[in-house]
């Protein structure tokens, strides 16, 4: 295997698997590469059962390694493009980071499931590009411990952002995090008003375009939790050194202060393709995917404390991470379900916080040592969660 921090050439351009690429990210890298034809080469492609679009994708990038998540979805592939390798199962997704001559992984999967394939990645020793927060929030001890300096390369915008402005710097002498949230679609409504908001409401984020899931994690502030935890693994950084602060115009991504009381922020578009090609061209910089920003037309910067009394989440989220161990598990399972089930609109928009709240209640929390118990900790927290939905 070449080395992943190689400088791509037309000979020999980096070589990119993309787990997840039918979701919002794996779409807009694929976009970063069809503008990087010499730079990139797509030698990988999963999903979970969007067989057209993957179809599409393979073909489009000359894309015979493949995997879907759903065996039904892997046979319908199958036939229709039979000189392709179809894998079936998450067994066969995480199979794509280990083929031979591969640069980087990019994990974009959704939820819990990813970790199996983060681990496998680092484990392997190839670079990981990593938009899976969740192997993180669930596993954060278990990856940091094999992920070797320099391994893991954020594609978070906010953690991408503080990447880069730690660049040259030493670690030690960074003193907090700024982790910038927008504030989500429903900035400034209060408990009762959020009781009747729709998940079509909730989908209109004001600011970025990214999958159902996150964006709904986005409106309830639970996203900003599961990225603080993720800072927390990342960068090493203790959670009184991380403050959380809202940003509507989501132009400064994230900031450093340092112990000098210096702060470096890192300011762009808001458009997950500069994260993106960010982390598959690390550490050069590419030609910008998209129109930068005009700072003369930019009128004001507001920031602004979260209101974790209204969106709870935010609080469960931190008060898990804090708690370390299986904490964090068990959180982000009762989430994905309860955000599942009101995409569905079996739920409101404040029973999720209910539900999370409830299955924290219930877990007994221990120290994180493998895989197997984050799964087992998972499958009881989402069988808690459905109990809990059932009975609403």
């Amino acid at each position: 295997m070449s080395s992943p921090h190689a400088t791509p050439t037309p000979e020999h351009p980096i070589r990119v698997v993309i787990l997840g690429s039918t979701g919002s990210i794996g779409r807009q890298a694929l976009d970063v590469a069809a503008k990087n034809p010499d730079l990139i080469q797509v030698v990988g492609l999963s999903a979970h059962g969007s067989v057209d679009l993957l179809a599409e994708q393979a073909s489009r990038f000359g894309v015979r390694h493949l995997a879907m998540s759903r065996p039904d979805a892997a046979r319908t592939l199958s036939q229709r493009l039979p000189d392709a390798h179809v894998g079936a199962g998450p067994d066969a997704v995480e199979a794509l980071t280990v083929l031979d001559d591969v640069d980087i992984v990019l994990n974009a999967l959704v939820g819990a499931a990813g970790l199996k394939a983060t681990m496998s990645t680092l484990a392997h020793g190839r670079r990981l590009a990593l938009a899976n927060k969740e192997s993180l929030v669930v596993g954060g001890e278990l990856v940091m411990a094999i992920a070797a300096p320099g391994m893991i390369i954020p594609v978070d915008s906010e953690h991408s952002a503080i990447h880069q402005c730690l660049l040259g710097e030493d670690p030690r002498d960074a003193s907090r995090i700024w982790l910038t949230a927008s504030g989500g679609p429903f900035r400034g409504r209060t408990r009762d008003e959020l009781a009747t908001v729709t998940a079509a409401d909730a989908l209109k984020h004001p600011n970025w375009v990214m999958g159902p899931k996150i964006t709904i994690d986005s409106a309830t502030l639970m996203n900003k939790g599961l990225e603080t935890i993720e800072a927390h693994h990342l960068f090493d950084m203790e959670y009184d050194q991380i403050r959380i602060v809202v940003h509507p115009q989501s132009c400064i991504h994230s900031m450093v202060e340092f112990s000098d009381g210096s702060v470096i922020a890192h300011l762009g578009a808001t458009d997950m393709r500069i994260p993106i090609q960010y982390a598959l061209s690390e550490p050069r910089r590419w030609g910008a995917p998209i129109e930068p920003v005009d700072f003369t037309k930019l009128a004001r910067l507001d920031f602004e404390d979260p209101d974790i009394e209204t969106f709870r989440c935010l609080q469960l989220a931190l008060d898990a991470g804090r708690a370390g161990g299986t904490a964090p598990a068990a959180m982000n399972a009762a989430n994905e379900v309860a955000v599942a089930a009101f995409l569905e609109d079996r739920i409101g928009f404040t029973d999720i916080d209910r539900i999370v709240a409830t299955v924290l209640d219930g877990h007994d929390g221990a120290t994180l040592e493998s895989i197997a118990q984050v799964e087992e900790v998972d499958t009881r927290a989402r069988d808690a969660a459905h109990t809990i939905i059932k009975e609403l």
